[in-house]
């Protein structure tokens, strides 16, 4: 075994097998060198999603135990009590009942227990079922995303990635750094309703303020405005266009071949369908490329929409190494980079499997 490479190396956490947010936590904290081993069912498939290849179980192994069998669960027990932290996304109340609760590792006073699900540990909603779309959908983050007609879901980047894992990762890291110091640990309650509702702080802090309106495309940031929403081409692609700063929006409409004193003022809410006309029938006398020869790199601030296979080869992309090919597939490389202790990719995929005596062995 190669040893870990990163910033978290040495860090020793147990992964209990689930969907979207905790594989994704795992994953980042394993491109940053923990050393993460992932408990499932025997007999489960490698991936949760039955993928030959899951970019999101990239760095870790797994270990096959029956966590509702005695020797099942006290192999669990012995390994997360030689564990820094522990991730799991069971409804509330599940790994107490199998044994595996945070008040089950007295012998283990510094592990931090990182809890994930959608509602919360309490709450109404604690025992609900739910996606990530549910949970977006309380904190009004939803209703402000897409057309006027009818809102539109973010795929599931909002809520099981942004407002989840990321949160957890964040909470873990805070837990470990005061368990360092203090040799205490905690449990971790992340729930994906609380971190969307947190990353809303901008929005809902405008919206009290009376600077954004409640409704969808009527704003400064969700499509409404002519100098910050997407435009079509003639080949039928896109343009991003987020030309905000008032100089950056005569950058614009100059590049476009417009008069600036003959729109409208930018910030003229009345007249912003007009305007937005004006620019569409620019737009659509290029295709995407072309207009993205025109103007990337410049004050326009403005960049073509890419496809996802697209994505890594473009040279901003390319020159960055945002992307690397590994296993055979092209995935995103481990974010944010660091200058002294870098992440990197760990052990692929098909995920190894070892045995609880080979972890304890490894964690001795």
């Amino acid at each position: 075994m190669t040893a870990a490479q990163g910033p978290l190396a040495g860090l020793r956490i147990v992964e209990i097998a689930g969907l979207g947010p905790t594989p994704f936590t795992a994953m980042l904290l394993a491109d940053m060198g923990a050393d993460v081993i992932r408990i499932t069912r025997p007999g489960a498939a490698a991936h949760v999603l039955g993928l030959a290849y899951d970019v999101l179980d990239r760095g870790r192994d797994v270990l096959e135990l029956d966590l509702k069998s005695p020797e099942g669960a006290a192999a669990a027990r012995a390994l997360i009590n030689r564990a820094d932290a522990l991730i799991e996304g069971m409804r509330p109340g599940v790994m107490e009942r199998l044994g595996l609760g945070p008040d089950d590792f007295p012998q283990n006073p510094a592990l931090v227990y990182g809890r994930m699900t959608g509602w919360g540990q309490s709450g109404p909603l604690a025992q609900a079922a739910g996606h990530d779309i549910t949970y977006i959908a309380l904190s009004g983050a939803l209703h402000a995303i897409g057309p006027a007609e009818a809102p539109v879901p973010p795929l599931n980047l909002l809520g099981d990635f942004g407002g989840g894992a990321l949160y957890l990762a964040f909470g873990m890291l805070a837990a470990l750094h005061h368990a360092r110091a203090s040799g205490q640990g905690q449990v971790v309650d992340a729930a994906i309703c609380d971190g969307v509702a947190h990353l809303m702080a901008m929005i809902s802090g405008m919206a009290g303020r009376g600077a954004w309106a409640d409704r969808r495309q009527a704003n400064l940031l969700d499509g409404a405005a002519p100098f910050y929403t997407t435009y079509r081409c003639a080949c039928g692609g896109h343009i991003a266009v987020g030309a905000i700063e008032p100089k950056f929006w005569a950058e614009l409409v100059t590049r476009l071949g417009l008069a600036p004193e003959t729109l409208p003022a930018q910030h003229d809410r009345a007249h912003w369908p007009e305007t937005r006309a004006r620019l569409a029938a620019v737009f659509a006398t290029r295709t995407r490329d072309q207009w993205a020869a025109a103007l990337e790199g410049t004050d326009a601030c403005a960049a073509p929409v890419l496809t996802i296979a697209e994505a890594p080869g473009h040279p901003h992309n390319a020159a960055r190494a945002s992307y690397t090919t590994h296993e055979g597939l092209a995935q995103p490389s481990p974010a944010p980079r660091l200058s002294r202790t870098p992440g990197a990719i760990g052990r692929g995929s098909p995920l190894r499997r070892v045995s609880a005596a080979e972890v304890l062995a490894r964690w001795g």
